[in-house]
């Protein structure tokens, strides 16, 4: 029997080396191997043409839909401006207690906000989504805890004032 692996599905981003190191951050934070695997779908019956962004929900069903079946987390990564109706945009979102969790790069990096291109900060800041969705999925709900990156960000800033790891009350919950 193979031991548990969390997949993380990209949607295309093509950037490898971006992709390795977050999944050795997702591995050390988690503790699980990871497996990168590219997926191929046309975005466009996810579009809302009056909003300018993609359905959140509608992508996070397809991923669940693509489960890999070897896998028991699997994270769908995307580059384009996520929505759900009742927020503006998202970073994110998965399926607490669930398989499945999606993540956008998309409002991640600085250059979007009319800052220099930083791509230490934008890697950090992926890594942070990346496990914060797979966090979701392990049954971590948003912490108080203002550095966890269980905290739930709304904004930007938010993201880069977490730190890249669980706090210890959320890690106690992941292990206990």
């Amino acid at each position: 029997m193979s031991l548990p692996t969390i997949t993380l599905l990209s949607f295309g981003f093509p950037q490898q080396d971006f992709l390795d190191q977050i999944a050795r951050a997702v591995q050390l934070e988690f503790g699980y191997a990871v497996n990168l695997r590219e997926g191929r779908i046309d975005l466009g019956e996810y579009y809302d043409p009056a909003r300018n962004q993609y359905n959140g929900n509608n992508l996070l069903n397809l991923v669940d839909s693509l489960h890999v079946t070897d896998s028991f987390k699997t994270l769908g990564i995307f580059n384009v401006d996520l929505f759900i109706p009742i927020l503006t945009f998202i970073f994110g979102q998965a399926f607490l207690n669930g398989n499945s969790g999606i993540a956008s790069f998309y409002r991640l990096n600085n250059e979007r906000y009319g800052m220099p291109e930083n791509d230490l900060l934008f890697i950090e800041r992926a890594k942070k989504e990346v496990i914060h969705e797979i966090g979701h999925t392990f049954g971590l709900i948003h912490c108080q805890n203002p550095v966890c990156v269980m905290r739930s960000s709304t904004y930007l800033e938010d993201v880069d004032q977490k730190k890249l790891h669980l706090c210890h009350n959320c890690r106690e919950k992941l292990v206990g």
